[in-house]
């Protein structure tokens, strides 16, 4: 538990500041992973994505849909040129025999176009729907990017802020490094770096390292220890910063 390093009390006292500045450095580090990983803005970016292939393949259907019509129309140009044709051949013809099959053929003709125009204005509404879903989809996206836009913006914002925290971290560690011993820094530095924690004060019989009661020969052994010895929590590994006496 012992360490065979010395320091007067009020020097040990300044591990504890030295703890809260890597505490909330560790804090920072931790929120701007959080932020870096952008867990939302990765759900925005795939919701997008699915988006846009949904939109592509609404395209690519109104696409097929307008070039049926376009067909149909032209099929419907060539019925109505041929019923023109028969109905002038018609009147122009005076053989009973030929006015019967122009009229044969013009029934043809016309049932035809009928037929053509039935599913002309079947697809022209199927055309309407698909461009009805895809202006959706394009809201939708708009609607998405508009968010993204807004994810990264706070994203950003949030990361400068942090980076000042840091900096103002890192200038009170320095700070409160620069003040103690060589020989206490690097205790600290290694318990920390091992244990996750470099400094804790004991407080009654509890270390605030482990949130336990030192209890036994432990507790007699840091009582008896000198004031300016520096001990270790012999549960979490931590310089104990004991209470300096009035």
């Amino acid at each position: 538990m012992s360490t065979g390093i010395s320091a007067p009390p009020e020097v040990q006292l300044r591990l504890l500041d030295l703890q809260a500045a890597d505490d909330e450095l560790g804090r920072i580090a931790g929120h701007r992973r959080r932020l870096q990983s952008g867990a939302d803005i990765a759900a925005v970016e795939a919701e997008r994505t699915a988006a846009r292939r949904r939109a592509a393949e609404q395209r690519g259907v109104l696409e097929d849909l307008r070039t049926r019509v376009r067909r149909l129309e032209a099929d419907v140009a060539v019925v109505e040129q041929r019923l023109a044709r028969d109905r002038d051949r018609l009147a122009a013809t005076s053989s009973a025999r030929d006015a019967q099959g122009l009229e044969q053929e013009i029934a043809s003709l016309t049932r035809r176009r009928g037929a053509l125009e039935d599913d002309e204005l079947e697809l022209m509404e199927a055309a309407e729907q698909a461009e009805a879903e895809s202006a959706a989809t394009a809201e939708a996206i708009a609607a998405l990017d508009e968010r993204l836009t807004a994810l990264t913006g706070d994203r950003d914002d949030a990361l400068a802020g942090l980076a000042e925290q840091q900096r103002a971290a890192q200038a009170r560690r320095a700070e409160v490094a620069a003040s103690l011993p060589e020989d206490l820094l690097g205790l600290y530095d290694r318990q920390r770096t091992r244990y996750g924690i470099g400094a804790a004060r004991l407080v009654g019989t509890v270390s605030q390292g482990s949130n336990m009661a030192l209890t036994g020969a432990d507790l007699a052994e840091v009582r008896a220890a000198a004031p300016d010895a520096v001990v270790l929590d012999p549960e979490s590994s931590c310089i104990l910063v004991r209470a300096i006496p009035a």
